[in-house]
């Protein structure tokens, strides 16, 4: 299957850990050229040397999404570089888990859930609507529908939701080959992740949880959800515009 992507370049935030490794890797098999952030430039000097392996070009971008001079610097810099895909991946919950929290813990979460993804389509979107194309993917989360998760991390997914089905629609209107969609990973253990960490200290309340929550009885694998992106990501998705994807199991 030709997936029509190869020679277009792809941002991938947190595109260097977990699912977002796998989404990055799975585009550069694909012929696209990876750009990604991590704060963390060791990881990111791994991530760039295992793209490159695909025989794509590979850059990370060290960024720390709330420190406000950094990811202004960092907007920037993507406006030159010409992004076709754009992937918002990195999310956070800051173990924020009190439902009373301060304001300011609640616009942490929010800032770096929501306003982020609005903030790097701005900066892309023109590059996208100048080549009259372009595949924007969110990655939001199961626990924007239901209740799962801390309050602040549910709210901010649902928000990231709202705002991919509605701008999905306006840019219809604006620019027929350019697809916003939104995807909800289900619960996902990925190395040294949340449940990662869960399966080892307390594998009781993991099984608990699989068996209460999960109608497939297991976890999620990286593999299962960068598949379905990498497909999002094609010209495939066409008459897609808004479209919202629970990969959850």
């Amino acid at each position: 299957m030709d997936l029509g992507i190869t020679g277009k370049n792809a941002l991938v935030t947190g595109g260097a850990n977990g699912i977002g490794k796998a989404i990055s890797l799975d585009l550069a098999k694909e012929g696209v050229n990876i750009f990604f952030t991590s704060r963390d430039m060791k990881t990111i000097k791994k991530g760039e040397i295992l793209f490159k392996r695909s025989g794509v070009k590979a850059k990370g971008f060290k960024v720390d999404f709330l420190k406000k001079n950094e990811f202004s610097k960092f907007l920037k810099k993507i406006k030159s570089l010409k992004i076709d895909i754009l992937i918002n991946n990195a999310g956070h919950t800051f173990d924020v888990k009190n439902p009373y929290c301060d304001i300011a813990d609640w616009r942490k979460v929010i800032s770096v859930n929501f306003e982020t993804p609005v903030q790097i389509v701005n900066s892309v979107i023109k590059n996208m609507k100048k080549n009259k194309w372009g595949r924007i993917v969110n990655i939001t989360s199961c626990a924007g529908l239901e209740n799962s998760g801390p309050v602040t991390y549910t709210v901010s997914k649902a928000a990231l939701t709202a705002y991919s089905r509605t701008m999905g629609r306006i840019l219809a209107t604006e620019s027929s080959d350019i697809v916003m969609s939104a995807l909800f990973p289900g619960v996902v253990a990925t190395k040294g992740g949340h449940w990662d960490k869960i399966l080892k200290s307390n594998p009781s309340h993991a099984k608990k949880y699989l068996s209460e929550r999960c109608p497939l009885g297991r976890f999620g694998k990286v593999e299962e959800i960068s598949s379905v992106v990498t497909f999002y990501s094609s010209k495939l998705v066409s008459f897609s515009q808004g479209a919202i994807i629970p990969i959850d199991g």
